[in-house]
Protein backbone atom coordinates (compact mmCIF):
# COMPACT_ATOMS: atom_id res chain seq x y z
CA UNK A 1 0.00 0.00 0.00
CA UNK A 2 1.44 3.37 -1.08
CA UNK A 3 1.01 6.33 1.26
CA UNK A 4 0.59 9.68 -0.46
CA UNK A 5 1.16 12.99 1.25
CA UNK A 6 1.19 16.63 0.21
CA UNK A 7 4.46 18.25 -0.77
CA UNK A 8 5.16 21.65 0.79
CA UNK A 9 6.99 24.22 -1.30
CA UNK A 10 8.01 27.69 -0.13
CA UNK A 11 9.04 30.48 -2.44
CA UNK A 12 9.99 34.15 -2.42
CA UNK A 13 9.99 36.07 -5.70
CA UNK A 14 11.50 39.55 -5.44
CA UNK A 15 10.39 42.03 -8.11
CA UNK A 16 13.28 44.47 -7.60
CA UNK A 17 17.01 43.86 -7.68
CA UNK A 18 18.82 44.29 -4.37
CA UNK A 19 20.51 47.46 -5.65
CA UNK A 20 17.05 49.05 -5.93
CA UNK A 21 15.95 48.26 -2.38
CA UNK A 22 15.84 51.33 -0.10
CA UNK A 23 18.34 51.25 2.77
CA UNK A 24 16.87 52.12 6.16
CA UNK A 25 19.19 54.33 8.20
CA UNK A 26 16.70 56.07 10.52
CA UNK A 27 13.22 55.79 11.95
CA UNK A 28 12.09 58.76 9.85
CA UNK A 29 13.17 57.03 6.63
CA UNK A 30 11.44 53.79 7.68
CA UNK A 31 8.25 55.70 8.53
CA UNK A 32 8.36 57.50 5.18
CA UNK A 33 8.82 54.27 3.21
CA UNK A 34 5.93 52.59 5.00
CA UNK A 35 3.61 55.59 4.86
CA UNK A 36 4.18 55.94 1.08
CA UNK A 37 3.19 52.30 0.65
CA UNK A 38 0.14 52.39 2.97
CA UNK A 39 -3.34 52.50 1.47
CA UNK A 40 -4.33 56.09 2.27
CA UNK A 41 -8.01 55.11 1.96
CA UNK A 42 -7.77 52.85 5.02
CA UNK A 43 -5.11 54.39 7.30
CA UNK A 44 -7.71 56.50 9.11
CA UNK A 45 -10.40 53.79 9.08
CA UNK A 46 -8.98 50.68 10.78
CA UNK A 47 -5.81 49.52 12.46
CA UNK A 48 -3.35 47.35 10.52
CA UNK A 49 -0.08 45.70 11.50
CA UNK A 50 2.74 45.39 8.97
CA UNK A 51 6.39 44.41 8.95
CA UNK A 52 9.29 45.79 6.97
CA UNK A 53 11.49 42.86 6.02
CA UNK A 54 15.19 43.72 5.89
CA UNK A 55 18.40 42.07 4.77
CA UNK A 56 21.72 42.26 6.63
CA UNK A 57 22.46 45.70 5.12
CA UNK A 58 19.12 47.08 6.38
CA UNK A 59 17.78 47.19 2.83
CA UNK A 60 14.03 46.68 2.50
CA UNK A 61 13.18 43.36 0.90
CA UNK A 62 9.48 44.10 1.19
CA UNK A 63 6.51 45.07 3.30
CA UNK A 64 3.99 42.51 4.49
CA UNK A 65 0.63 43.14 6.15
CA UNK A 66 0.24 40.71 9.02
CA UNK A 67 -3.27 41.76 9.99
CA UNK A 68 -5.96 44.39 9.91
CA UNK A 69 -8.66 44.77 12.46
CA UNK A 70 -11.02 47.27 13.94
CA UNK A 71 -10.92 50.91 14.83
CA UNK A 72 -8.99 50.40 18.05
CA UNK A 73 -6.95 47.25 17.54
CA UNK A 74 -5.79 44.33 15.46
CA UNK A 75 -4.59 40.84 16.36
CA UNK A 76 -1.07 39.72 15.49
CA UNK A 77 -0.37 36.02 15.12
CA UNK A 78 3.34 35.58 15.80
CA UNK A 79 3.40 32.32 13.84
CA UNK A 80 2.32 34.13 10.68
CA UNK A 81 4.72 37.01 11.32
CA UNK A 82 7.71 34.72 11.68
CA UNK A 83 6.62 32.43 8.83
CA UNK A 84 6.90 35.46 6.53
CA UNK A 85 10.20 36.59 8.06
CA UNK A 86 11.73 33.14 7.70
CA UNK A 87 10.30 32.50 4.24
CA UNK A 88 11.79 35.76 2.96
CA UNK A 89 15.15 34.99 4.61
CA UNK A 90 15.01 38.32 6.44
CA UNK A 91 17.51 38.99 9.23
CA UNK A 92 15.84 42.09 10.66
CA UNK A 93 12.34 43.50 10.96
CA UNK A 94 10.71 46.82 11.65
CA UNK A 95 7.25 46.44 13.13
CA UNK A 96 4.66 49.02 12.08
CA UNK A 97 1.05 49.68 12.90
CA UNK A 98 -1.27 52.62 12.57
CA UNK A 99 -3.53 54.42 15.00
CA UNK A 100 -6.56 55.67 13.03
CA UNK A 101 -7.41 58.02 15.92
CA UNK A 102 -4.24 59.99 15.20
CA UNK A 103 -2.65 59.48 18.62
CA UNK A 104 0.96 58.40 18.57
CA UNK A 105 1.20 57.24 22.18
CA UNK A 106 1.78 53.46 22.44
CA UNK A 107 -0.72 51.56 24.55
CA UNK A 108 0.27 48.98 27.14
CA UNK A 109 -0.95 46.35 24.66
CA UNK A 110 1.42 47.80 22.02
CA UNK A 111 4.34 47.60 24.46
CA UNK A 112 3.44 44.06 25.53
CA UNK A 113 3.17 42.87 21.92
CA UNK A 114 6.53 44.43 21.06
CA UNK A 115 8.23 42.65 23.98
CA UNK A 116 6.61 39.35 22.97
CA UNK A 117 7.71 39.65 19.32
CA UNK A 118 11.23 40.70 20.34
CA UNK A 119 11.59 37.69 22.67
CA UNK A 120 10.53 35.30 19.90
CA UNK A 121 12.79 37.03 17.36
CA UNK A 122 15.77 36.68 19.69
CA UNK A 123 15.32 32.89 19.62
CA UNK A 124 15.47 32.96 15.80
CA UNK A 125 18.39 35.42 15.57
CA UNK A 126 16.14 37.97 13.87
CA UNK A 127 16.69 41.58 14.94
CA UNK A 128 13.74 43.81 15.75
CA UNK A 129 15.13 47.23 14.87
CA UNK A 130 12.06 49.31 15.70
CA UNK A 131 8.32 49.43 16.16
CA UNK A 132 6.67 52.42 14.53
CA UNK A 133 3.20 53.79 15.10
CA UNK A 134 1.87 55.86 12.21
CA UNK A 135 -1.10 58.20 12.14
CA UNK A 136 -3.13 59.35 9.11
CA UNK A 137 -1.09 62.59 8.88
CA UNK A 138 2.12 60.64 8.27
CA UNK A 139 3.50 61.41 11.73
CA UNK A 140 5.11 58.58 13.64
CA UNK A 141 6.31 57.33 17.01
CA UNK A 142 9.45 55.19 17.22
CA UNK A 143 9.92 52.69 20.06
CA UNK A 144 13.68 52.65 19.34
CA UNK A 145 14.04 56.45 19.37
CA UNK A 146 12.08 56.61 22.62
CA UNK A 147 14.27 53.92 24.22
CA UNK A 148 11.47 51.42 24.89
CA UNK A 149 12.39 48.72 22.40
Amino acid sequence: METRINEISLSYRPKLKAEQWPKISSSSLAASVVFENWDQNTISVYESFKILLLNNSNKVKGIYQISHGGITGTLVDLRLLFAVALKSLSVALILVHNHPSGTLRPSEADKHLTRKIKAAADLLDIKILDHLILNPKGEYFSFADDGIL
